[in-house]
């Protein structure tokens, strides 16, 4: 699941700081309105966090029906919209803006696969640690780690706003 959620999660900043900002443009999307999108799919898996319940959004009836038994969250949410999601697909797509030159260009287009793999790494020491922890453990862990990943949800609502408050007033 690590390696999967960071091939995706790489391919996917790599497609956006290539083309984000040509696509964002072409439907009229601002950053803005793509984080408090991305915001919205973060608080709906947050709340099942909480509520320790299967997220909807992570799959539909007809896929948990023909889907095997065993939880696979490589695709969503960990590399979309955890690993790849609005926050650091804006820095993407902002860095590349803001790029001076085919040398910075290049920079930051090498730098997203070395973070993603640094982000493997870290995946891959946690799954050797969670046989440590115990079931209550972990269900405390994932209400807390929901909690923070609701507050995360409402910051990027919140951060959203405040960028488009000058333009709207």
């Amino acid at each position: 699941m690590a390696s999967l959620a960071c091939w995706v999660s790489t391919g996917i900043l790599l497609f956006f700081a290539i083309v984000g900002e040509k696509i964002f443009r072409l439907f009229g999307i601002t950053l803005a309105s793509f984080k408090i999108a991305g915001s919205i799919v973060l608080l709906l898996i947050a709340l099942d966090m909480l509520q320790a319940r299967r997220s909807p959004v992570k799959e539909t009836r007809e896929e948990k029906d023909a889907g095997t038994i065993k939880e696979d969250i490589a695709i969503t949410p960990l590399a979309v919209p955890m690993l790849a999601g609005p926050g650091a697909i804006s820095t993407a797509i902002l860095l590349r803006t803001q790029a001076r030159g085919w040398t910075e260009e290049l920079a930051l287009l090498l730098c997203i696969p070395v973070v993603c793999f640094l982000c493997y790494l870290v995946l891959r020491l946690a799954s050797h640690g969670v046989g440590w922890i115990s079931p209550i453990a972990m269900r405390i862990t994932t209400r807390i780690m929901g909690l923070l990943l609701a507050a995360i949800a409402i910051q990027f609502t919140l951060d959203a706003i405040a960028e488009q408050k000058g333009k709207l007033f």
